[in-house]
């Protein structure tokens, strides 16, 4: 009777285990940190930061900050990888590290008045995408001696470079602009927009002969290097923002501001919102390593979660929220726009509105039927005076109320 009781606990502690595991699961950091960009080396995951760069050797059981020789409290918003070369990318420079980030050196090249924004490893030869402003249009940089000097292969207009991917022999750029292709190591480069309604690209991805374009308005496929491209957003909510892209096989992960990460499991021709969970859903880098999808998030650190249990996935209904949820608007404090999402487990009528701190109502932002599902709305306060505000969602029974700070 002991042992029977004994294998009951056992499969009970199994079985939860096997429960908690099919769903996100939050990693044991950067608690708190804004997550910019993620890289694998290896069996290494790095995780670039607003406060550095953070490393994982032990199936992201623990963080630890890699950051000898950055400047005190570095911006990462770039990483990537050549065999156990790792390159970081802050404000106006870029950083290497032979070691695992055990010690990072800077190149001499310094971007000047540029913002650095993306980097890539094209060949034998590394990519940087930069932003400028009104006098210092920024655009693609190209260093083919591995960092030492870099010269301007893209630019002008005042091009704001968001993205770079390599896929195969092609080296995809997002800006502002739309998107640039180069077939040569990044030494020419070539419009192909063709068929985008968005020119806002902000992420790539390829798988086989197919090229994924995430943009401010949803997700674009090419079957044809970039020559034409057509919308796949089946699935999505209206316009989604696509933050980032990831390639596993034949399925598509898509990280998105508000609205969590998608699935893809036909080239684009379906969405399936996997979020299980999940309590962030602004992600901003989607990594694979081992068995594992990784994501970062703005403000939640590093989640993870089985590949085993998504890739089989046609449609998982389990991903439907569960609960009314109404999220921090983000950014807070903002200036002057901030984006609010909530997310309702059923068809609801919704009202969300704007409050001064004495209850005044200012601005009713959404008032209408809508259908279960995750949601994100962007409040411009352009016209408001800084302060303390408070918004309010009602969604059937439900009400909840949320304070946001403007500073101007």
């Amino acid at each position: 009777m002991k042992y029977l009781a004994t294998l009951t606990i056992l499969l009970f502690l199994i079985s939860s285990n096997e429960i908690l595991q099919a769903q996100w699961i939050q990693t044991n950091g950067p608690y708190g940190g804004i997550v910019n960009c993620l890289a694998v080396s290896g069996t290494n995951l790095f995780a670039g930061t607003d406060n550095g760069v953070f490393l994982s050797t032990n199936n992201e059981s623990s963080w630890t900050a890699v950051n000898n020789g950055f400047p005190s409290n570095p911006q990462i918003v770039a990483l990537t990888d050549s065999g156990t070369n790792i390159f970081a990318g802050i404000k106006d420079r870029v950083y290497f590290s032979t070691n695992n980030g055990t010690n990072w050196t800077a190149f001499n090249h310094s971007f000047d008045n540029y913002y650095l924004s993306a980097l890539a490893v094209y060949g034998t030869n590394l990519i940087a995408g930069t932003s400028g402003g009104t006098s210092n249009p920024g655009g693609v940089y190209l260093s083919t001696d591995n960092g030492t000097s870099w010269g301007s292969v893209l630019g002008g207009g005042f091009l704001f470079v968001i993205s770079l991917n390599v896929s195969g022999t092609n080296c995809l750029a997002g800006t502002d602009n739309g998107a640039f292709l180069s077939t040569d190591n990044g030494t020419s480069w070539t419009i192909v927009n063709n068929g985008l309604t968005n020119f806002y690209v902000t992420a790539f991805a390829g798988s086989g002969t197919n090229l994924f374009a995430g943009t401010q308005r949803g997700v674009y496929l090419s079957t044809n290097n970039g020559t034409s491209w057509t919308a796949v957003n089946d699935g999505f909510p209206s316009n989604p923002k696509i933050g980032t892209l990831v390639v596993n096989g034949s399925n598509i992960f898509a990280g998105t501001n508000g609205g969590g990460v998608y699935l893809s499991t036909n080239n684009g021709s379906s969405w399936t919102i996997v979020n299980s969970g999940l309590t962030n859903y602004y992600v901003t880098a989607l990594a694979i390593s081992g068995t594992n999808i990784f994501a970062g998030t703005q403000g939640a650190g590093v989640w993870k979660r089985p590949l085993s249990d998504l890739t089989a996935v046609t449609k998982e209904i389990n991903d439907s929220p569960k609960d009314y949820i109404l999220a921090q608007n983000y950014p807070n404090p903002f200036n002057p726009s901030t984006l609010i999402t909530y997310s309702l487990p059923s068809s609801s009528n919704v009202k969300l509105v704007v409050y001064k701190t004495l209850g005044q109502s200012i601005k009713i932002i959404d008032n209408e039927y809508k259908q279960a599902g995750s949601y994100s709305i962007n409040f411009n306060a352009s016209d408001l005076p800084s302060g303390i505000y408070f918004y309010k969602l009602e969604a059937g029974q439900f009400s909840q109320i949320k304070k946001m700070i403007l500073i101007k």
